[in-house]
C-alpha cells in the first residue's frame, strides 16, 4: 500500500487549529471545527481509558489544561467527559466523538500515544470506531509497537512513524536505553512497514527519513512547524507540514 495522495495536499493543523488567546483549545471541539473550516487536515492524538475507550487528548494525566489530576489510563470516559478545562466550556471527545463531528471532510491523522508496555487495546478500540468512518484517515505513533499493532489490526489503515534524530530529552527518560536505541534511525522499518515518516522538523535534514522518502516512497511531514525558518525548512526537506501558531 502507497501512502495516499490526500495525505500531503494540505497543511495538517496540530492538535486542530488551536489558538488558547482566544480560547480555543488544542485537541477541543472549537480547534477541529476551526480546521475543518480552514480546510486543513486535523492532527490529534487519543489516549487509552481505564474501560478501554478511545479519547482525544495528548498528555498522559489531567492536570496541564485540564482542572484535576492523575493519568488519564486510571479514569473512565464517562470521568474524563466531565472534566473541566482551565480555558473552556468545551470537554474531552472520544474518538467516536471527533469521527462525527469531522464526518470526513478533512482528513484525520491520528497519534497513538503510547506507554511503551505492548498494551494493544487503544488501536483495537480504534479500530473498532473507524471500522464504521467512510472518511480519508491514517495512524501513527512514536511507539514501534503500536505501528506495528496498526500493521497487523487495521491492515488497511494508511500507518506512520513518528520520529526525531535522538531521543535524548528528558521526555524519554522513562523509556530504557534498549526502547529509545529500537526508535533510532527508522531501523525498525522493515518489521512496522510504514507508509509515511512524520520527522521533527528541528532535525531535518536527517539520513533515514531522507532514505525512506527518497528510496522507499514514503511521504514526510515535518513536526511541528511554528516559525518562518521551520516552514521553510519543511518547505525543503518535507512532502507537508504539521503546524501551530499561525495560519498558512
Amino acid at each position: 500500500m502507497r501512502a495516499p495522495d490526500w495525505l500531503t495536499k494540505r497543511p495538517v493543523a496540530h492538535r486542530g487549529l488551536h489558538d488558547i488567546s482566544r480560547g480555543v483549545v488544542e485537541n477541543m471541539p472549537g480547534a477541529v471545527q476551526a480546521a475543518v473550516a480552514g480546510n486543513f487536515a486535523i492532527e490529534v492524538d487519543i489516549q487509552l481509558t481505564k474501560d478501554g475507550e478511545a479519547m482525544v487528548h495528548h498528555d498522559d494525566a489531567l492536570g496541564r489544561l485540564t482542572d484535576g489530576s492523575g493519568l488519564l489510563v486510571q479514569k473512565t470516559a464517562a470521568e474524563l467527559k466531565a472534566i473541566t478545562f482551565k480555558d473552556t466550556s468545551e470537554r474531552m471527545m472520544s474518538l467516536s466523538d471527533l469521527c462525527t463531528m469531522v464526518s470526513g471532510r478533512v482528513p484525520l491523522v491520528i497519534e497513538v500515544k503510547s506507554h511503551f508496555d505492548g498494551d494493544r487495546k487503544l488501536v483495537a478500540r480504534m479500530r473498532d470506531v473507524l471500522a464504521s468512518y467512510q472518511g480519508p484517515a491514517v495512524g501513527m505513533s512514536f511507539d514501534p509497537d503500536q505501528v506495528l499493532a496498526l500493521r497487523e489490526l487495521i491492515p488497511s489503515l494508511p500507518r506512520g512513524i513518528v520520529a526525531q534524530r535522538n531521543y535524548d530529552d528528558g521526555h524519554w527518560t522513562k523509556l530504557t536505553q534498549e526502547q529509545r536505541d529500537s526508535m533510532l534511525y527508522l531501523r525498525h522499518g522493515f518489521q512496522t512497514q510504514p507508509h509515511f515518516v512524520a520527522f521533527s522538523v528541528n532535525h531535518l535534514p536527517a539520513p533515514a527519513p531522507w532514505i525512506a522518502r527518497n528510496v522507499f516512497g514514503c511521504p514526510l511531514l515535518s513536526w511541528t512547524v511554528r516559525t518562518p525558518e521551520q516552514r521553510a525548512a519543511a518547505a525543503k526537506y518535507a512532502d507537508q507540514m504539521i503546524f501551530e501558531g499561525f495560519v498558512p
